[in-house]
């Protein structure tokens, strides 16, 4: 299957929430969310030595040791030229490392040009590396898919299949048998460098529902080892009532695929029928899987112990 993607142009995240999330302190803040339109950083050094051509202003701001000891280096007049400078740019944000204290009159210059100004008592290299991570997830291609999303024996599992197939059920099955749980019913997507990973809508996080019972708190039931915040998906399983019309794979060597956002994955079809424990089935091609990925491939022995069998004997001389 494939489905169509757009990578995200641009996302806004409040003052507040940004703030929060990389632990930053709000010098000054604005009533409008920050638009952000690029996972790069950038340090304004050339910037201030007056080279303006070139300037990505579309990237968060960092001023770091060698930026702050150039302004305070400064007198008024001359300091305030080289913040007017960084801040009509319309940057995102600027962010002051390494704890400096930010001045009333950097806070006025951002106040005037409504540029959110933060300060970490991190060091430059790790806001830097902070933020390209925050925003890589935040700028990430998204979807949405309709499914369960599970950690069995350290594989990212996505269950797929027709609404009443029974999908909660056996999740529900493998949860029970100590494998924990993504997502429930819709898995949210992201690709971060070409990869996928899967996460439950915070509304109905470690929750699952189940015909004829209801809603299921997972983590209260079986603690928080039963569920997980997000996995990267590395196995796709459709199940899929069972037809008597129809040839399934007996020996594992259909090849057969599903893609989400562009990446492809090995899509395995579990039939489902009245008595079949699909819980276990399902554990045991997830484990199977894991073993294909360490080298080792049960159809491929199988073949080698038969072409040893079949192998001539040579005369002895």
């Amino acid at each position: 299957m494939v489905r169509n993607y757009t990578h995200k142009s641009e996302v806004a995240i409040s003052v507040e929430k940004f703030a929060a999330d990389l632990e930053l302190e709000t010098a000054y803040a604005p009533s409008e969310d920050i638009i952000f339109r690029s996972t790069a950083t950038n340090r304004p050094g050339l910037l201030f030595a007056g080279f303006e051509e070139f300037f990505p202003e579309h990237r968060i701001q960092i001023l770091g040791n060698a930026e702050m000891a150039y302004l305070e280096s400064l007198d008024g007049g001359a300091r305030a030229v080289q913040l007017e400078r960084l801040f009509k740019k319309g940057v995102p944000c600027v962010i002051v490392t390494h704890k400096h204290a930010v001045t009333s009159e950097m806070a006025d210059m951002a106040e005037r040009f409504s540029t959110p100004l933060f300060v970490s008592d991190g060091s430059t290299s790790a806001i830097e590396s902070d933020v390209v991570h925050y925003l890589t997830t935040a700028l990430a291609a998204t979807d949405t898919i309709h499914g369960e999303l599970l950690d069995i024996s350290g594989i990212g599992v996505l269950l797929i299949g027709d609404s009443g197939i029974g999908k909660s059920e056996t999740a529900l099955e493998l949860v029970h048998r100590g494998h924990m749980l993504v997502a429930d019913d819709l898995v949210e997507v992201k690709r971060i460098k070409n990869k996928i990973y899967g996460y439950p809508p915070k509304r109905i996080s470690n929750f699952l529902e189940v015909r004829g019972v209801g809603l299921i708190d997972v983590e209260a039931m079986y603690g928080v080892g039963g569920v997980l915040n997000q996995k990267r998906i590395h196995l796709v399983i459709e199940m899929e009532k069972w037809d008597d019309r129809k040839s399934y794979d007996r020996l594992g060597n259909e090849d057969l695929s599903y893609e989400i956002l562009g990446v492809k994955f090995q899509r395995i079809v579990v039939p489902v029928s009245a008595g079949r424990n699909l819980a276990v089935v399902i554990e045991a091609a997830s484990r199977n899987f894991r073993l294909k990925t360490m080298g080792k491939d049960a159809l491929q022995e199988l073949s080698n112990r038969l072409m040893e069998k079949n192998r001539p004997v040579d005369d002895e001389e």
